[in-house]
């Protein structure tokens, strides 16, 4: 896309005076809601996003304050940094310990039949924030983006989103404390959402929008209006039916550092509007095989292990492409070891392995030479095999009829 190819104060990040990439390497990395590419071997450098973006970087004080609170353990992708960044977590904190609600909003973009491993980090954390919390949740699905952005008919995103709303389904949420929706069908059917992105609207001119999302002069009418569209859910007042009317129920949105931008508009505009900033909880990416110079892309079926893969789709994968930090032979990778910063299966297995003790086992094991890349592969494989088929024997058990009730607008069982 090549207007929306560059968001201004996000491109081109530069090292730091005294950071010395390898030759091999640039120095840029372009992170925006449609492109994520990183110039290092080691994927994108998070700490440089968090300067670039004006977040927070979480810190084990805010993790033990969750546990505290929640009386719950810390999910391992918030202890080993996978949800790195936030935006006022603390004023979260705060109203829950003084009794007040808030909610949950994340969403999927239905540009594909098949979610994709990696489109399961961000629903993780939320299921997690909600079984700890127990608090609403509403999840956007926005076939009116794809739509607007692929070579797709309305009928194809709408159809994908079905399609995806059954893999969101499958991870286990609670159809008495989620609401799914389709752009496509519920705007049309709220009026109490289609007002409230007409308020968005009204508070962000075109330059600003050119200014965040890099939309140029040929960008269609209707991409131009769909970051309104995605800062929405964001405001209760869009779910009359789920908190009775109330306009100041704050939201928590849990996402992909990409979809900053977003949020970033969206926290500019709630108090000209009189609703509470939402505030977020940011996730790295999981890298695509080849490396971790880009994120997994459900568009590229080499880059991506999907949730309908079979096992011996994964272990072929796997084997074929994952990018390894190991050396180029055994005898070197005994001597040296193998570089756990660059190698994607241990990447991998730092999101998908829960036993810290044998993580860290493993990355002393591949460091000293210990383990090839071969067994370290093998790890990760045993690993995925096991998460997808189990998502897909899920997924067989969501009906038509299941999709229908989690995507009805309707009450939950919260009061309000």
């Amino acid at each position: 896309m090549a207007e929306e190819g560059a968001v201004p104060g996000v491109e081109n990040l530069k090292l730091q005076d005294g950071q010395n990439p390898p030759e091999e390497e640039t120095e840029d990395q372009l992170i925006t809601p449609w492109e994520v590419t990183s110039g290092s071997q080691k994927g994108v450098n998070y700490d440089k996003l968090i300067a670039q973006f004006g977040s927070t970087k979480i810190e084990q004080d805010l993790i033990d304050r969750i546990v505290r609170v929640t009386g719950k353990p810390a999910h391992h992708l918030l202890t080993r940094g996978m949800i790195f960044s936030h935006r006022d977590v603390n004023l979260i904190l705060d109203a829950y310990e003084k009794g007040k609600p808030f909610f949950l909003y994340t969403g999927r973009g239905p540009s594909s039949e098949a979610m994709h491993v990696g489109h399961l980090i961000p629903f993780m954390i939320t299921k997690w924030l909600q079984d700890i919390f127990d608090v609403p949740l509403v999840i956007q699905l926005t076939d009116d983006e794809k739509f607007l952005w692929k070579d797709l008919s309305a009928e194809e995103a709408r159809r994908l989103a079905n399609e995806n709303a059954k893999d969101i389904i499958a991870l286990g949420f609670d159809v008495d404390k989620t609401f799914i929706f389709s752009d496509m069908d519920y705007i049309g059917s709220s009026p109490d959402f289609y007002r409230t992105m007409l308020k968005v609207q009204k508070c962000v001119t075109f330059n600003q929008v050119k200014g965040i999302f890099g939309f140029g002069d040929s960008t269609c009418i209707g991409k131009i209006s769909f970051p309104s569209i995605q800062a929405a859910p964001s405001f209760s007042s869009s779910f009359p039916q789920i908190f009775g009317g109330r306009k100041d129920i704050q939201c928590l949105i849990p996402c992909a550092i990409d979809q900053d931008p977003y949020f970033r508009m969206t926290r500019d505009v709630a108090p000209r509007l009189g609703f509470p900033k939402p505030a977020l909880l940011h996730t790295t990416f999981l890298p695509a095989l080849q490396g971790a110079m880009t994120k997994m892309s459900a568009s590229d079926a080499v880059s991506s292990l999907y949730l309908t893969d079979t096992n011996a789709q994964i272990k072929k994968k796997i084997n074929k492409y994952a990018f390894s930090g190991g050396q180029a032979t055994v005898e070197e990778h005994r001597r040296l070891g193998g570089n756990v910063d660059v190698d994607v299966s241990y990447m991998y297995l730092t999101f998908f392995m829960e036993d810290d003790d044998k993580l860290k086992q493993i990355r002393e094991d591949y460091s000293s030479g210990k383990m090839l890349t071969g067994e370290l592969k093998k790890e990760l494989i045993g690993i995925l095999q096991k998460v997808v088929s189990e998502h897909i024997e899920r997924r067989k058990q969501v009906t038509d009829e299941t999709v229908k009730e989690f995507m009805t607008p309707r009450k939950l069982k919260y009061n309000y």
